[in-house]
């Protein structure tokens, strides 16, 4: 005999488990991002930081950002670069956030918040500002990485992940570093993050995206994502 129905229906959870927020960056294309946004990052990263093989101007990002969907961040990635200027960045390239990538001070944070960005801060593992100055900053949410390398972004070197896991007592997690679909499993175990940020780790060429590898990479990034997350690039739409 067939066991009887449970008659008092289970209740649903409120409010359902975050995902992993993906951000994938340095793109150049807009067929490229919509394709990226299509296979399920919630941010897209453009350069504005012209030593960068990454560097879009202001009217290339445009068209990018153009071709998202609404509900895609589109993040500008600045180094050393007054709030002013940035502003006008965000205006002319249809930005909704900003990742500040270099020696920043915290009132840049606070001026380019008030503005109504999401707004990310850079810290690094061997460079300054390093992990203990994530205590001076209020950000959205950091971003940890390595630092070494010629240029101010992961340089595509992986390194100690683990170590970037005590920032986030102070807020929001994303790890960046090397990171592809080989590793982020290893890395999402080691920091624990609430989001990631890939960017020559899923490419042909600096500045081209490998779709078959973008969407290797959100696979493996969802199917091994910590616990507990907190988002990170808020759904504008």
């Amino acid at each position: 005999m067939p066991p009887l129905p449970d008659p008092s229906p289970r209740p649903r959870d409120p409010f359902p488990p975050i995902a992993l927020g993906i951000k994938i960056c340095g793109l150049t294309r807009p067929e490229e991002a919509a394709a990226c946004a299509d296979l399920g990052a919630d941010a897209i990263g453009l350069i504005f930081y012209p030593p960068s093989p990454r560097f879009v101007e202001p009217r290339a990002a445009a068209a990018i950002c153009a071709a998202l969907p609404p509900a895609v961040a589109r993040v500008g990635v600045f180094v050393d670069v007054g709030v002013d200027e940035i502003l006008a960045t965000v205006r002319r390239g249809g930005l909704t956030g900003v990742q500040l990538h270099g020696a920043e001070p915290p009132g840049a944070v606070e001026g380019l918040r008030r503005e109504g960005l999401l707004v990310v801060k850079a810290l690094f593992a061997s460079r300054p500002p390093y992990l203990e100055a994530a205590a001076d900053y209020d950000p959205d949410a950091f971003l940890v990485e390595c630092g070494r390398g010629r240029l101010p972004g992961g340089n595509a070197a992986t390194w100690h992940w683990a170590d970037a896991r005590p920032v986030a007592a102070r807020g929001p997690l994303i790890l960046a570093g090397g990171l592809s679909p080989d590793n982020v499993a290893e890395a999402l175990h080691a920091a624990s993050p609430d989001a990631v940020d890939v960017s020559s780790g899923v490419e042909s060429a600096p500045g081209r995206k490998d779709l078959v590898r973008v969407a290797a990479l959100i696979r493996a990034a969802r199917a091994h994502a910590p616990a507990g997350i907190r988002p990170v690039f808020p759904r504008q739409g």
